[in-house]
């Protein structure tokens, strides 16, 4: 996970289906130990290897982040599917550090880097109202789910799972699989940016 610091909403999403600006606040990657799983999201029953969650919240209307998180209203998440193919030379920037944080509970600074260079060409988007992936599962999240994926190296994808669940001292388990797999919608309504 890449904390985001923003006090000045320089970095904001708004417009689409938002009411109004949502801050960033963190990204971070899920993935499988295959190929054919890894993304929280499928489309048409399709999985792909990854998904990066960009996380945003309201701060105009949420004193804190952990107050918007509880809120029906307070987070947006931007979900990127990623998919294996040619190198992604802004990925490099993230994957080339990964080793600094390789075990639970270290940290490295990162500065300078704008996540905007791993999205995709295309904004055309799903949006559904739904929840956090992880516990506490609130209901608080607008989804944004991008239809076009951004593609990644094998080695890029490779570096991602040499990441471990446990502390350095601890018996190593492979950060692998970390992703909550597709719920039923429970009839939620999921719309479209374009024409399907």
């Amino acid at each position: 996970m890449v904390d985001f610091e923003d006090a000045d909403d320089k970095t904001v999403i708004n417009g689409g289906p938002l009411e109004g600006p949502y801050r960033l606040k963190q990204f971070h990657f899920h993935w499988g130990m295959k190929h054919s799983q890894g993304s929280e999201h499928t489309v048409d029953s399709k999985s792909f290897p990854s998904e990066l969650h960009l996380v945003h919240w309201n701060a105009r209307k949420y004193a804190t982040f952990g107050e918007a998180a509880a809120a029906p209203d307070g987070l947006v998440v931007v979900g990127i599917f990623l998919e294996t193919g040619e190198e992604h030379a802004n990925m490099n920037r993230l994957t080339d550090a990964l080793y600094m944080v390789k075990f639970k509970g270290t940290k490295a600074q990162f500065r300078t880097f704008n996540p905007k260079c791993l999205l995709p060409s295309s904004l055309n988007y799903w949006t559904y109202p739904g929840s956090l992936t992880t516990p506490p599962l609130y209901e608080s999240v607008t989804w944004i789910v991008l239809k076009e994926p951004v593609r990644i190296s094998e080695k890029q994808l490779e570096k991602f799972r040499t990441l471990l669940f446990t502390s350095e001292g601890d018996e190593r388990i492979q950060m692998v699989n970390n992703f909550r797999p597709p719920q039923p919608l429970k009839g939620r309504i999921i719309r479209a940016s374009f024409k399907a």
